[in-house]
């Protein structure tokens, strides 16, 4: 009340500039920057093992290192001693940037961040809140079909875009009556959409979400208790497909736009048909990631013996 007080008698006695118009009036509350770091509190210094973690993650990131030295190599290089390093390699194992490699030849792998690595915390965080995967679904046909806009706005979108997304469609047309190689093309196919907006940080959320959504349609397509795909179904799928790659073609960004979402409308109706109530959980996300894994390295291999055949 006291501050106030004089605030108001020191507007009442400021002098008026020509014109009788007042000066600025003064603050009614004190400036941030008066409160110093005395009242505030010192910050924090990092841990040493925080300082060798957070330049090592650097180094990872940037594709500097694929694998780290072993631990006597890393206390020579920092000058620190073993707990530190120690804590510093647990630190970005927590984060999934390194494997250890254990036994007598130590060091470690280190992985750069990836959609997949992304998706599976996504999908912790989801199952801590018991959501439900309609959740997700909600939120790709919100933000796939913004992406396949993105992919028709795109001046290269006939380089870039546009030979992937056929290519993949030609690959889903011969494999049609095979379950498991279909979904991993349908999936392959959906990601290509949003790798292809253009948009970092689009491929990265999006992307996460896509795998999210893949690791647990797979549970459902392939569950011998749930009610198979048809023909028609599959066919009908082949099809929207084959438009949306001729809207991205000719650059009709409203046009896939809705095709998208009405694509996705269906696919999300059906796994809703068949388990509305089903939950997202980080296994079924992990388990789509070493199955895509597997499929897509067996896939390079066959094709790496076709190539050698034809030789």
């Amino acid at each position: 009340m006291y501050y106030m007080a004089k605030t108001e008698a020191a507007r009442a006695e400021a002098p008026r500039a020509e014109g009788g118009a007042c000066r600025p009036a003064v603050p009614t509350e004190p400036r941030l920057r008066a409160i110093t770091s005395a009242r505030i509190g010192r910050t924090r210094a990092p841990r040493t093992a925080e300082v060798i973690a957070g330049q090592l993650r650097d180094a990872i990131v940037s594709g500097e290192l694929t694998e780290l030295p072993r631990l006597e190599d890393l206390i020579d290089r920092f000058g620190a001693g073993p707990p530190a390093v120690r804590e510093s390699m647990r630190i970005l194992e927590a984060e999934g940037l390194i494997t250890m490699r254990r036994g007598n030849v130590g060091g470690a792998d280190a992985h750069q961040p990836t959609s997949d690595r992304v998706a599976y915390m996504f999908a912790l965080a989801l199952q801590a809140t018991s959501t439900n995967l309609g959740d997700v679904g909600e939120a790709l046909r919100a933000l796939e079909p913004l992406c396949a806009a993105m992919c028709a706005r795109r001046d290269d979108r006939d380089t870039k875009v546009v030979p992937q997304l056929r290519r993949l469609v030609a690959e889903q047309g011969e494999a049609i009556g095979d379950v498991k190689r279909t979904l991993t093309i349908v999936d392959r196919f959906h990601d290509s959409i949003v790798q292809g907006c253009g948009n970092d940080s689009l491929v990265l959320a999006v992307g996460a979400l896509e795998r999210v959504w893949a690791g647990h349609a797979s549970t459902v397509y392939t569950d011998v208790s749930a009610p198979e795909p048809t023909m028609m179904t599959w066919n009908a799928s082949l099809r929207e497909h084959e438009k949306i790659v001729a809207a991205i073609e000719r650059g009709d960004a409203a046009g896939v736009e809705r095709l998208a979402r009405s694509h996705l409308e269906a696919t999300h109706a059906y796994m809703s048909s068949v388990d509305d109530g089903l939950k997202v959980t980080a296994a079924a996300t992990s388990a789509q990631r070493r199955l895509s894994f597997s499929e897509n390295s067996l896939a390079a291999t066959n094709s790496t013996a076709s190539r050698k055949g034809h030789q």
